[in-house]
C-alpha cells in the first residue's frame, strides 16, 4: 500500500484554531451551513468529537507544562500521544545539532532508555528533512521503514502516523511518531490533530531542551575545571600520564584513551601506559597511522567509524581482542608551538565523538601539555640533587625553591642575577624576608600555593629586585608534591622579560617576526625615534555605528574579532607593520622602522587584497545571514617620526606627523567623494608598479596651505577595465581638465556623460553639481580649483 501524506490543510487549520481557542460558535454554524442537512448532524458529531479530543488534549498538555526534566516531559507527552490516538505505542524524537542525530530519551514497549540515529534515517529522518506529514497504512512496505527493531524485540509495526515538531515560527524541532492505531488505521485527522498539539507542546519541548543545555555546559565547565586542577598537581611523569588517560575517558564518556608523546631522539611516539593494554610501555614509528598523522599536521581527527578508515591499524584490535569503533585524536602542543604528543580517545559511548568532545579534548590537551612540561622540569629537579644543580645553573630563567616554612633551599645563578642578590646570603632566608613592600604579593601567592596545591603563573608581572630596580617577569609558582601527596614545598620560577624577551613579545603584535628580530638586533638606534620616509594607511568601517546597533555588543565584538584577523594577516603579508587599532579603523605603515623601495607598492598592494579578501569574509557572512561589512581606505607617503612613544608605564612605537594626518584626512575623504579608496599624490609618484587609477581634485585639508593631488585606485594596471570603465575615465578626465580651467559649461557636459555610462558614479555626480554651481555663481579670480576639506 502507497505511503501518503494524507493531512488535509483545512483540518490543519481548523485543528489549529480550536488549540488556539480561536474558532467560534457563527464560524462553526458556517462550516455547517455548507452541507446538506442529511450530512449536517453527521459533520456536527464528528466536530464535537474532534472538539472534546482537542480539549482533553490541550487540558492535560497544560499540565505537562510544569517544570520538568526533559526525561519527565518525553514520557508524559509520549503516554498523553499514545492514550489520545488509541496507538500501542508513541514516540518523540527530537533533534542534536551536535551530532546530527534524533533522539529520544524514552520510547514505550521493549525499545531502550535512549535511542539515537541519524537524522536522515527511517521515516521519522524522511519527516523531519522535509517537514511533511507522513500517513503509511503498512509500514513494510515503505522502503524508508527500518524493520531492525521489530526483528529485535518482536514487536510488529503496521501502520504509522508520523509529523514534524514545528514551533510556531517555523523551526522544526524533531518529530512525533505513533504506531500501530488499535482500530483501523491513522486518518487526516489523527495527522491534523497531531500535529496541531505538537505544534502547541513545542515551545516548551524547546524551553526544556535549552534549560538542559545550559545544565549540561555548567557541569562540563565545573568538571574540566577538576580536570585541570587534578592534571596541573600532578609531577610524576608515570602518575600523570595514567591520569590524564583516566580523566579523557572519563570526560568523554570513551571506552579507552592513550597518550603518546614524542621521543626526539629516536623520532618515534611512545606511552608508557596505555588503558586496555598489558604491555608497560608501546611505541610506534614517527608519522605512521592515526596518531602519527596528528602529531606531524597538528590538526585533529574524528573517525565516526575506525574499520571504514584506511589509516586505521587493526593489528592493535586482532592481538588485544578489542573492537574499535571511533576514534577521536588531537595533538597535544607545548607552550612555544612545538608538538610534544598527541592523546587519542576510543568508542564514544553515547556515538560517534562530537565537535563539542573534541572541544573538550583540545582543551585537556593543552593543559596537559603544561602539566607535562612542568612534571619534566621538576623531575630532574627532584631526582639527583647533583643533576639537578647543573641544570639550575644552565637555565636561564631564575629558579627557587622553598620548603614547608617558605625557607629558600636552593637558588641558581639566573636568579641571583634577576635579584641582584648574593645567592649564599639568600640560602635558608625566608621568603618574606626577600619579598617586602611591593614585592608582598609574591608571600600571599606562595600561602595560596602551600594551601591549595595548586600552581599559580603570573604573567607580565612587576617586582622589585634588591637594587630597587623594577623587573617585568613571568612568575611561576607550583607546589613540591611527594609520592603520597603531601606538601614538601615550592618552586619559584622567574623570567625575566624586561629586555629581549619583552620587546619581541610587544613588537610580534603589530610587525612580522621577520621585522621584530630586526628590532632587537639594532635595539634603542631604531626605538629611539628617527624622521624618515614612510607611507601610512587607514581603513574604517562604513557605517560601522548603525552595524553595531544592529548587531548587538556580542556580536560587535565578534565582528571586530574576525575582521581585524583577517585584515591585519594581509598586513603582514605585504611587510607592514599594524600601529594601532582606533575602534573599528586600522591604521597600518610601510617602511618604519626599517624603508624599502617598495613601501608604496606594498601598501597599494595591501590596500587591494584587503578588498579582495573582504568580498570573500562578506560571502561567509552573508551565507550566515550576517550584514556585509565596508570599508574606505586612505594612504598618504611622507616624512614622519617614528619611534616608542609614550610614558614610564607604557610605551608603543608608532609613528607621528602631518603625514599621519592626511593619511586619516584621506580616508575620510571618501565620504564625501563617494568613494572608498584614495591615495595622495605623493604615494603615486613613489609608485613602481602600475594601476588603474583617476587623478579625482586637488586637496587642501584645514590649517594647511599647501594643497595636494588625490586620486582613486581602482585596481591592478595589468587588470583589464570594461569599456564602460574606460569611457566614464575618458569623459571624467576631459571634465576634470575643463573644469580647472573654468570652462564650466564644457566641463559640465564632460561630467554629465560620464554621469549618463554609470549614473552611481558619485565623483562625475559631484563635479557635475560643482559645475552647474560655478555656472550660475563663478567663484573669484582667486580660484585655484583646489577643494578645502574642513571635516576629519
Amino acid at each position: 500500500m502507497k505511503p501518503t501524506d494524507r493531512s488535509s490543510p483545512g483540518i490543519d487549520a481548523y485543528v489549529a484554531d480550536v488549540f488556539d481557542r480561536r474558532i467560534q460558535d457563527t464560524m462553526l454554524r458556517q462550516i455547517l451551513g455548507v452541507f446538506p442537512e442529511a450530512e449536517r448532524s453527521i459533520l456536527a458529531d464528528q466536530v464535537g468529537m474532534l472538539a472534546k479530543r482537542l480539549d482533553s488534549l490541550v487540558e492535560a498538555t497544560n499540565k505537562v507544562r510544569e517544570p520538568l526534566t526533559l526525561e519527565v516531559m518525553l514520557t508524559r507527552l509520549v503516554a498523553l500521544i499514545t492514550e489520545a490516538f488509541d496507538a500501542d505505542r508513541s514516540s518523540l524524537f527530537l533533534y542534536d545539532a551536535d551530532s546530527d542525530e534524533l533522539f529520544s530519551r524514552i520510547a514505550q514497549g521493549d525499545l531502550i532508555d535512549e535511542i539515537r540515529f541519524n537524522a536522515s534515517d527511517g521515516v521519522a529522518g524522511a519527516v523531519f528533512r522535509s517537514g511533511d506529514t507522513l500517513v503509511i497504512d503498512d509500514a513494510y512496505s515503505d522502503l524508508r521503514f527500518n524493520p531492525h527493531i521489530d526483528q529485535q524485540t518482536g514487536y510488529k509495526t503496521r501502520t504509522i502516523l508520523c509529523v514534524p515538531v514545528t514551533t510556531r515560527s517555523g523551526d522544526v524541532l524533531g518529530v512525533a511518531e505513533v504506531l500501530n492505531k488499535r482500530v483501523d488505521v491513522f486518518t487526516d485527522t489523527d495527522s491534523a490533530l497531531l500535529k496541531a498539539f505538537t505544534t502547541h507542546v513545542a515551545s516548551a519541548l524547546e524551553n526544556m531542551q535549552l534549560v538542559e543545555r545550559a545544565q549540561v555546559s555548567m557541569r562540563e565547565e565545573s568538571r574540566i575545571r577538576e580536570v585541570t586542577q587534578a592534571i596541573s598537581s600532578e609531577l610524576d611523569t608515570d602518575r600523570l600520564l595514567r591520569k590524564i588517560m583516566s580523566l579523557s575517558t572519563e570526560l568523554l564518556d570513551a571506552e579507552r584513551s592513550t597518550l603518546f608523546l614524542h621521543d626526539p631522539i629516536k623520532n618515534e611516539l611512545w606511552s608508557r601506559v596505555a588503558e586496555g593494554i598489558n604491555q608497560k610501555e608501546i611505541r610506534i614509528p614517527f608519522g605512521v597511522g592515526i596518531a602519527g598523522e596528528v602529531f606531524t599536521t597538528r590538526t585533529p581527527i574524528n573517525i565516526a567509524d575506525a574499520y571504514a578508515d584506511s589509516r586505521f591499524n587493526k593489528h592493535v584490535d586482532q592481538e588485544t581482542g578489542f573492537n574499535t569503533r571511533s576514534i577521536l585524536c588531537v595533538p597535544v602542543v607545548g607552550k612555544h608551538g612545538i608538538p610534544i604528543g598527541v592523546v587519542q580517545v576510543l568508542n564514544h559511548k553515547g556515538g560517534p565523538f562530537t565537535a563539542r568532545d573534541q572541544l573538550r579534548l583540545e582543551m585537556v590537551a593543552a593543559q596537559s601539555a603544561i602539566a607535562l612540561d612542568n612534571a619534566r622540569l621538576f623531575r630532574e629537579v627532584l631526582e639527583e640533587r647533583n643533576y639537578s644543580d647543573n641544570v639550575l645553573r644552565s637555565l636561564t630563567n631564575g629558579v627557587l625553591t622553598f620548603d614547608t616554612r617558605q625557607n629558600v633551599v636552593k637558588i641558581n645563578d639566573a636568579a641571583a642575577r634577576i635579584l641582584k642578590c648574593d645567592a649564599e646570603r639568600i640560602l635558608g632566608a625566608t621568603a618574606s624576608n626577600i619579598f617586602r613592600g611591593k614585592n608582598q604579593w609574591i608571600i600571599e601567592s606562595l600561602k595560596n600555593v602551600a594551601l591549595t596545591k595548586l600552581a599559580e603563573i603570573s604573567m607580565d608581572a612587576e617586582i622589585l629586585n634588591v637594587t630597587g630596580e623594577t623587573l617585568s617577569v613571568n612568575l611561576n609558582l607550583s607546589p613540591l608534591i611527594d609520592s603520597v601527596g603531601d606538601l614538601l614545598g615550592s618552586t619559584m620560577v622567574i623570567e625575566d622579560i624586561t629586555n629581549e624577551k619583552r620587546v619581541r613579545s610587544t613588537m610580534a603584535r603589530y610587525m612580522t617576526r621577520e621585522i621584530a628580530d630586526q628590532v632587537l638586533e639594532q635595539g634603542a638606534l631604531v626605538l629611539g625615534g628617527r624622521s624618515q620616509l614612510a607611507t601610512i594607511v587607514f581603513t574604517d568601517i562604513i557605517d560601522f555605528t548603525t552595524l553595531s546597533e544592529h548587531i548587538g555588543p556580542q556580536g560587535t565584538v565578534t565582528l571586530l574579532n574576525e575582521y581585524f584577523t583577517e585584515m591585519v594577516e594581509v598586513v603582514f603579508a605585504y611587510h607592514g607593520i599594524l600601529d594601532k587599532y582606533i575602534g573599528d579603523a586600522i591604521m597600518a605603515v610601510f617602511g618604519a622602522p626599517f624603508p624599502s623601495p617598495r613601501d608604496a607598492d606594498n601598501a597599494l598592494c595591501m590596500a587591494i587584497e584587503m578588498q579582495r579578501v573582504l568580498k570573500q569574509f562578506n560571502h561567509t557572512r552573508h551565507a550566515a545571514n550576517q550584514p556585509p561589512v565596508k570599508i574606505r581606505i586612505g594612504i598618504n607617503s611622507d616624512q614622519i617620526v617614528a619611534g616608542n612613544i609614550g610614558s614610564e608605564r607604557r610605551m608603543d612605537y608608532t609613528v607621528i606627523g602631518d603625514g599621519v594626518n592626511l593619511a586619516a584626512r584621506l580616508e575620510s575623504a571618501n565620504k564625501q567623494l563617494g568613494t572608498n579608496f584614495l591615495i595622495s599624490g605623493m604615494t603615486e609618484n613613489l609608485l613602481q608598479d602600475s594601476y588603474h587609477m583617476r587623478e579625482l581634485d586637488f586637496l587642501r585639508v584645514k590649517g594647511k596651505t599647501n594643497p595636494v593631488p588625490i586620486f582613486e585606485v581602482l585596481g591592478y594596471g595589468n587588470d583589464p577595465l570594461s569599456a564602460q570603465k574606460s569611457r566614464l575615465l575618458a569623459s571624467f578626465a576631459k571634465g576634470l581638465q575643463t573644469y580647472r580651467k573654468r570652462d564650466w559649461l564644457s566641463a559640465a557636459r564632460h561630467f554629465k556623460a560620464a554621469v549618463e555610462i554609470d549614473a552611481h558614479d558619485e565623483p562625475s555626480r559631484i563635479f557635475l553639481k560643482r559645475c552647474e554651481n560655478y555656472s550660475v555663481k563663478p567663484p573669484g579670480d582667486d580660484w585655484d580649483g583646489v577643494w578645502t576639506l574642513y571635516e576629519k
